[in-house]
């Protein structure tokens, strides 16, 4: 294990454990999920259910990695998560969703249980004979789970205690539903909404027919109905009613970080693929690889952006693994970035395989039908949008700018040390945030849905930006042998975080007419707008050099 910056040992498995467990992953490759077996998977729309049980069962167990010790599992923290469902997401996002919705459906459990109810229901999955399902989503309300109707109403004896709870309720888009051997349901009681574990069997419940989908067809994704389903009290999570929104709401921080490192592993997939084809197809007497129109469009920008997605979301799993903070909106964050980044990875990939890459025998067509999931489920990228700017805003006003004056000031300092990877550039970038946060706070533009948008996302990158200067700095600092690769790409892409600071200030600025030219003029001239595009310079060169590190022999 490492120690973090205060000294503070992580949760977690060892470097060494983690490897194994990540070793255990590229032999299912071989065996149970065969390239052929994948795509036949996604062609026939079939949930191999039997090869997920055993993945679960005793012989590999991978669902151990999630679960305490004390109950049967590893004991494994978000980096060894982060890392195993990446790995796992290269083979098949589908598979990965089904394997990721039993950890999902364990959380409420591991949240909020007793210790009795985390023996027995922990244990069970820990047993390896157990498929689990996360029942929250209903059709009027998916991303806003405060909008979920399924009721529980409590049944009482004679002595008028608490027996248990009817259950009455919809649930729609559930991953794993129709195999599911228990779930963990979300409905509304007199005191809140409460989490109950229903298990398979129970009469009145009933999953739906599998949903034919644009992707991720090697999952289950099932309708659930609920009708006068008796829960005994004993099955209520954590034995009070009305904590279901806290339990839900503590661990989307993590989740999103899952599902970032799920968008992560399928853009690596589209890239492992594209990389290799660019050497051997031969366009015009040279190969792909040779030519920026191919490298520098379709492959290095996208390779960059896995990198920073990359360096954030170990930085925050890292986080979570020492401290009882949440990070809500830093799994935003990571969830919006990667998401977007694998869904454009995907694309360009398939355009750079050209007419190969329409065809289903070559695997891109379907890693881009699978990405596109990522932007979707735990969180639409909108409602992750709306996260990201709401609490940054009201975090920067709290602290009065020092928020994101610290970053411009860590990223300035940074500069000094390492004044070759853009941490000048992500610092400036910091502060011309925190001034349009100011301007935006004080025109009372908050009230602009698409002006909160365009903060977001810059947000999202000035803060990636600076993970990816801070992992430039370290790689430096310790003589990597990655340093001047991490370096290369950090410039690369503080030259992108600068390039879209600037025009969505330009955009909020001018797009509604609110501010005279003078204003604008001077707006940017305090935001060293003319030092933040000189983030260009040398960017081409620079795209020449990671083209030849990905492309050499």
């Amino acid at each position: 294990m490492s120690e973090t910056n205060t000294g503070a040992v992580p949760r977690g498995l060892d470097a060494e454990s983690r490897e194994m467990v990540i070793e255990t992953v590229r032999q299912l490759r071989k065996r149970l999920l065969t390239r052929e077996k994948i795509l036949e998977f996604d062609k026939k729309e079939i949930f191999p259910e039997q090869v997920i049980r055993e993945i679960l069962g005793p012989d590999i167990g991978l669902q151990l990695l999630f679960i305490p010790e004390e109950y049967g599992g590893m004991g494994g923290g978000a980096r060894d998560c982060c890392t195993v469902i990446r790995e796992t997401s290269k083979i098949c996002l589908g598979i990965a969703t089904a394997l990721f919705a039993i950890q999902l459906g364990a959380d409420p459990l591991l949240v909020g249980a007793s210790q009795e109810q985390k023996a027995k229901w922990l244990g069970r999955i820990a047993e390896g004979n157990t498929i689990v399902a996360y029942a929250v989503t209903e059709p009027g309300a998916g991303s806003n789970v405060a909008a979920v109707k399924t009721k529980a109403d409590p049944v009482t004896n004679d002595a008028g205690e608490i027996v248990g709870y009817r259950l009455n309720g919809t649930k729609q888009f559930i991953s794993n539903g129709g195999y599911a051997d228990f779930l963990t349901v979300l409905a509304k009681t007199p005191e809140g909404h409460s989490f109950f574990v229903v298990e398979k069997g129970t009469k009145g419940f009933a999953p739906g027919r599998s949903e034919e989908k644009h992707g991720i067809r090697a999952s289950n994704t099932s309708a659930l109905s609920f009708e006068d389903v008796f829960v005994p009290a004993e099955n209520l999570i954590g034995n009070v009613p009305g904590l279901g929104l806290k339990q839900a709401n503590k661990v989307f921080g993590y989740t999103r970080l899952m599902v970032a490192s799920m968008a992560l592993g399928a853009a690596d997939a589209a890239v492992n693929i594209a990389i290799p084809y660019a050497k051997e197809r031969i366009q015009f007497g040279s190969p792909l690889a040779e030519k920026q129109g191919y490298t520098h469009k379709l492959i290095v920008p996208n390779v960059i952006r896995i990198e920073a997605g990359g360096a954030y979301m170990n930085e925050i799993a890292l986080r979570l693994d020492s401290t009882d903070e949440d990070f809500e909106v830093e799994g935003s964050i990571a969830k919006l970035f990667a998401s977007e980044a694998a869904n454009k990875t995907a694309e360009d990939t398939i355009q750079a395989l050209g007419g190969y890459g329409y065809v289903s025998e070559f695997e891109v067509e379907k890693i881009k039908r699978d990405a596109k999931i990522t932007c979707i489920y735990e969180g639409t990228s909108e409602i992750q949008q709306n996260i990201i700017s709401t609490f940054r805003w009201k975090k920067s006003r709290k602290t009065k700018g020092e928020f994101y004056n610290a970053l411009y000031t860590e990223m300035m300092q940074a500069d000094q040390s390492l004044n070759d990877a853009g941490c000048r550039f992500y610092g400036l970038a910091a502060n011309a945030l925190n001034e349009t946060i100011t301007l935006v706070h004080d025109s009372k533009l908050t009230r602009k849905q698409y002006v909160m948008f365009a903060l977001a996302d810059m947000m999202t990158h000035v803060e990636v930006g600076v993970s990816m200067g801070r992992k430039a700095l370290s790689l430096a600092v310790s003589g990597a042998a990655e340093a001047e690769k991490i370096k290369t790409m950090s410039r690369i892409f503080a030259n992108e975080v600068a390039q879209l600071v600037t025009q969505n200030i330009l955009k909020i600025l001018m797009g509604y007419g609110e501010f005279d030219p003078k204003t604008v003029s001077d707006f940017m001239e305090k935001i060293s707008y003319s030092e933040l595009i000189s983030s260009y310079r040398n960017v081409i060169n620079d795209m020449d050099k990671v083209a030849d590190m990905l492309f050499k022999d």
